[in-house]
């Protein structure tokens, strides 16, 4: 069977049966392309390899100048798996020889969070005197509010919102939907921005049900949020990215004492280890407690 054919194969299988998200899809599709071109080259074949020719396929990944970390080596890992998975459910391997791979030990490391004031300096710096403005400052306020993503945020529909319940339905990671509750000061800003910005934004003869609106009336991009946070970060001089906002308001919830859990379901994680990280205490903390509790402090 040609290289093609078996990825386009193995692309159906993990959209219609493991029901992955596109960008998982994606990068697992792209990972083995690449797996298949080098077996191609070292004249092997995917129904032949053993765990040893994996191995040797990651040390050739990992080598030269366009090495690869080790946080990219679990993805390929993680993508070899399910490609070898979806031979042996197709019956044309007996074996997973990427199992017995282990898995990079990467690092955790803690995410940038930013203070309570600073996420307030940061919003209050957008101008919400036009149709633009009121929009980004609705869209990064409840990215704040709600800890989304902001590929959640990009999917969002005027029907996901129900505002008089104080509610947000969000499509997350593994098209698993969530309900996340709305502060109120998110909820001030999307009423403004439904009511006065909005409406402007939309274009005659396109349709669209897209919350956040670009300049042409479509839905606006992953990369059109990054660009306008970009913007409003540098007019604030508070150095940040828009999934600070997300990793800020899962610390700002840990810090006021809310479960791990219930923090765990709000951001949509499905292993709780994941949201652990959030459980840090930065080092200013450290040396505050340090001053105030040790004898010698």
């Amino acid at each position: 069977m040609k290289s093609d054919e078996l990825l386009l194969r193995f692309q159906d299988y993990l959209i219609v049966e493991l029901r992955l998200a596109r960008r998982s899809v994606e990068t697992y599709v792209r990972e083995n392309a690449f797996f298949l071109e080098y077996l191609e080259l070292e004249e092997l074949s995917p129904l032949e390899i053993d765990t040893t020719g994996v191995i040797r396929y990651l040390i050739h990944r990992q080598s030269g100048r366009n090495a690869l970390d080790q946080r990219t080596i679990a993805k390929v890992v993680s993508s070899l798996r399910s490609f070898f998975q979806y031979l042996v459910v197709t019956k044309e391997r007996s074996d997973n020889p990427a199992l017995l791979v282990e898995m990079p030990k990467m690092e955790h490391r803690v995410p940038g969070v930013l203070r309570v004031e600073q996420v307030e300096q940061l919003l209050e710096n957008i101008e919400t005197d036009n149709p633009f403005g009121l929009r980004d400052r609705a869209l990064f306020e409840l990215i704040y509010s709600c800890g989304l993503r902001i590929s959640e945020a990009v999917e969002l529909s005027v029907r996901s919102l129900f505002l008089s319940e104080s509610i947000i339905r969000v499509r997350g990671k593994g098209n698993k939907e969530r309900l996340v509750p709305i502060g109120g000061e998110a909820i001030r800003w999307l009423k403004l921005y439904l009511e006065e910005g909005r409406p402007k934004l939309v274009r005659q003869g396109r349709k669209t049900d897209k919350l956040f609106l670009n300049h042409l009336g479509g839905g606006l991009s992953r990369k059109g949020m990054w660009k306008r946070f970009r913007e409003v970060s540098g007019k604030s001089g508070i150095a940040a990215k828009v999934h600070t906002l997300r990793h800020s308001f899962a610390t700002h919830l840990l810090e006021g004492g809310a479960d791990l859990r219930a923090v765990q379901e709000l951001l949509g994680h499905s292993d709780i280890s994941t949201t652990q990280i959030y459980t840090h205490i930065d080092k200013e903390d450290l040396q505050t407690y340090h001053h105030d509790f040790h004898p010698r402090g």
